[in-house]
């Protein structure tokens, strides 16, 4: 029986080979960087090329400089690295051989004297320095006198090995596999640069068909740093590499001009990718070729397009390693935003976590509602343990106790326990009740005695109790208060700039339509009442644009009212102006105070403000410190500003009075109150909130009605704990809002009654003005006591207005964006 072949798609073979090839190749790279980099093989090929290296004939500082560096960076390495030198010595001459041998034996010996010393970094330059320079005396000295001349030479050795082991010790670390800083500074790009440079030297003397190898790999290297890095960094490798060779022969000084040009023409031809590059090159070589008359043309040629060929054989992922460090790079800029991105969320969770910790701990705290059968066992076993402390006073002694206790347990307890419910409740016992256990208690009047007695300690331990149940419940509160703003900042750290392509470009073209032309447009967010827009642009003379143009264009895109958040403007013509540009509310606030202090002071003890807080939310409070003067001042300001700092960190107003009030009432032992009186206003419904604690009642004037609105709480730091009732109005366009401390609401002399009073003022009241509403209160007040401030007196009006822009939206022949 021939069974059916099953079928296998063309999509699936080819992602699966292409899944192989990439575990190959990435299985490839891995051994290749493992064999030169974790073995070692990258330097001691290094080595082996610096020992070959020599500038102005004669001039070697880079053996004793490498070997220094590998001694201080890489020290298990180092006795190899030097073998390597030695190796890399021996195919140029004996006679270097003898010099580079010499300055390892003085550089090893004096590394060991000065092993005790601190600071060895510090040294190592100088040692260097002694280390190059006195075997090239010893080498001088033995064919004859020493020169002036040689004299110079030797010296211009040593400086140059001291500074050169500064620059290889930034070096050799940035080839080391656990190098962790994601970027390299400009001055690690030049110092590697130059080591480059310096082990190119060593190509020196090697030729493959007529051309170089010096030429091909500096061409090579200035191909993949302009291809990288663009015209900067290719100029920079190209006169890098050009100096140093041609120091190491004087027929290249013309390589300087070539690969600095040919690093510039690359770099500017790299949109092309590696082709472009490569022309910038070949151009560049011809230019010279052209222009010098000791270059031939062919030969350069020959090592530009064997560079150019291992340029093109160069796989793009190794460009993109090394471009990851360079700055200015795409490649850079996405390994920034995966470092900054990996920090966000690390940072986000670690908010979550505290976030977390703060919600296991207030449910820790929370008290829980106990059944019917809880309560009734926690009071069983209070009065349990009541009746117990009366007998033991009263009945340990008595002869009849095993009577009473053992024989008829049941009728003593009933008859105590019905008492001392009555005792609990505030009453005498009943007649009947206090009758019937005299007639059974030989000691009747001494355990009603008792029993009144421990009464004081039983309501005590109660009220205790219920403070301690009250107290878990706020710290309960407070933790989750604290908890929901940490969790909400979490959010706000994980939020990224979104990208909108689309409505970039709408935006753009509806500007340009206008001739607005943007420098730079950055929508962050598109959310309906969240808009967030930034722009750039610039104006020969601003006359208002943003408020006047470019906000109402924005509006009629977004099919929302947008406004100017804020504005830069330049200073001069064809500046740069930035804007910033959001949601606006739907309702705004205008408010307006009056205020006066007992007998026309100059301190008052009512202390008031108004707080922009966020998501849209207007807040207004007045306190009122208990008495007059600086002291009240200084209660009423500090009730304020606790206030403030907590309702903008984003907790709950409700959370937010209870901590205050607990802060008062434990931080002195002085009897400092304030009364609170907060109304919070939700811009874009025009819906109130309104806690009042300790104050009067508030009014809501609305055309020829009025609204009292009024809830009955103690001020603040008279009892640790208490209910906050939120009373809650909605609020119309045009609305008034009359909030006033006791000065103003107590303050009519021969006034019956001041409901109907303050109602009457306000309503006969023509105008609509905030300010001018509270200043013609406090006077009508005042009057009433013929010019006398018998109080603290406090008015703040506010008025609810729609929000409607001052520009109109601008017709424009675009469709709506749509909201992400």
């Amino acid at each position: 029986m021939i069974g059916s072949i099953p079928r296998v798609e063309s999509g699936s073979i080819t992602i699966e080979k292409a899944s192989k090839k990439r575990k190959w190749r990435e299985q490839i790279t891995a051994k290749v960087n493992h064999i030169l980099i974790a073995q070692g093989w990258l330097f001691y090929i290094t080595g082996f090329l610096l020992g070959r290296a020599v500038i102005l004939q004669t001039v070697s500082p880079f053996a004793v400089a490498f070997i220094a560096s590998m001694w201080l960076v890489h020290r298990e390495k180092s006795f190899r690295s030097m073998i390597a030198v030695i190796l890399g010595a021996l195919t140029y001459s004996m006679q270097h051989v003898a010099y580079i041998f010499i300055a390892f034996i003085l550089f090893i010996f004096i590394s060991a004297a000065t092993k005790s010393l601190k600071h060895q970094q510090w040294m190592l330059p100088i040692t260097v320095f002694f280390a190059t320079s006195l075997p090239r005396m010893f080498l001088y000295s033995l064919q004859g006198t020493i020169s002036s001349f040689e004299w110079m030479m030797l010296a211009v050795e040593g400086v140059l090995g001291a500074i050169l082991v500064l620059i290889f010790m930034q070096s050799i670390p940035l080839l080391s596999p656990k190098r962790y800083k994601p970027t390299l500074k400009s001055e690690e790009i030049v110092c590697l640069i130059i080591l480059i440079a310096s082990v190119l030297t060593g190509f020196i003397g090697w030729e493959v068909y007529g051309a170089s190898l010096e030429h091909v790999f500096s061409r090579y290297f200035v191909l993949v740093f302009a291809f990288i890095g663009g015209a900067a960094i290719g100029s920079t490798v190209g006169v890098v590499a050009g100096m140093i060779l041609s120091l190491a022969n004087v027929v290249n000084l013309y390589q300087m001009s070539l690969l600095a040009f040919s690093g510039v023409l690359g770099g500017l031809l790299k949109e092309g990718k590696k082709p472009g590059t490569a022309v910038g090159l070949l151009i560049g070589t011809g230019l010279i070729g052209v222009y010098g008359e000791s270059v031939a043309l062919l030969p350069s040629l020959t090592e530009s397009l064997m560079a150019v060929l291992l340029f093109l054989m160069t796989p793009a992922s190794w460009l993109e390693q090394i471009a990851r460090y360079i700055p200015g790079t795409e490649a850079y800029t996405n390994e920034q935003e995966q470092y900054s991105q990996k920090v966000r969320n690390v940072t986000a969770k670690r908010v979550e976590q505290f976030s977390d910790v703060f919600q296991a701990l207030s449910k820790s705290f929370a008290v829980t509602d106990r059944t019917l059968s809880d309560e009734k066992r926690d009071e069983k076993r209070d009065t349990d343990y009541f009746l117990s402390q009366v007998t033991e006073k009263t009945c340990q002694d008595c002869f009849l106790k095993n009577k009473c206790w053992q024989k008829e347990f049941d009728k003593t307890y009933s008859l105590m326990e019905t008492m001392k419910q009555n005792i609990t409740a505030g009453q005498e016992p009943h007649r009947n009740v206090v009758k019937e256990f005299e007639n059974h208690c030989v000691r009747s009047r001494q355990v009603k005695e008792a029993m009144q007695s421990e009464m004081s300690f039983y309501k005590a331990n109660q009220q205790l109790r219920q403070q301690v149940t009250e107290s878990k419940r706020l710290v309960s509160d407070q933790l989750q208060g604290v908890s929901d703003v940490m969790n909400d900042f979490a959010k706000e750290i994980l939020k990224e700039r979104q990208h909108h392509e689309l409505q970039e470009s709408q935006i753009i073209q509806a500007l340009k339509q206008m001739g607005i032309e943007l420098v730079r447009l950055d929508i962050y967010h598109l959310e309906k009442g969240n808009v967030d827009i930034e722009l750039t642009t610039s104006f020969y003379e601003y006359h208002g644009e943003g408020e006047k143009l470019i906000a109402p264009v924005l509006s009629e895109l977004l099919d929302e009212m947008i406004v100017v958040r804020n504005e830069d403007i330049s200073s001069f013509p064809y500046g740069y102006s930035h804007f910033v540009f959001g949601s606006a509310r739907d309702f705004e606030v205008e408010t307006g105070a009056a205020n006066a202090a007992k007998g026309g002071g100059l301190v008052s003890g009512d202390s008031f403000t108004t707080i922009e807080l966020g998501a849209g939310k207007f807040a207004m409070a007045i306190s009122d410190g208990m008495g007059n003067g600086k002291r009240a001042k200084e209660e009423s300001t500090e009730t304020l500003r606790l206030l403030q700092q907590i309702l903008q960190t984003g907790i709950r107003e409700k959370v937010a009075i209870k901590t205050i009030n607990s802060i008062l009432a434990l931080r002195t032992t002085d009897e400092m109150f304030a009364t609170l009186d907060l109304a919070v206003v939700d811009l874009h419904n025009a819906s109130a909130e309104f806690l009042k604690i300790g104050s009067t009642p508030s009014f809501v004037r609305r055309g020829n009605s009025m609204i009292k609105i009024e809830a009955s709480n103690l001020p603040m730091g008279i009892i640790q704990e208490f209910d906050v009732d939120i009373v809650s109005e909605q609020l119309k366009p045009n609305d008034l809002l009359i909030m006033m401390s006791d000065g103003i609401f107590d303050g009519p002399k021969d006034v019956e009654n001041i409901d109907i009073w303050i109602k009457r003022k306000i309503k006969e009241m023509d105008t609509e003005d905030p300010q001018e509403i509270a200043d013609l209160l406090l006077e009508e007040v005042i009057r009433t006591r013929s010019g006398d401030i018998h109080d603290d007196m406090t008015v703040l009006v506010a008025k609810v207005k729609k929000n409607t822009p001052k520009w109109a939206n601008v017709p424009v022949r675009q469709e709506k964006l749509l909201s992400m």
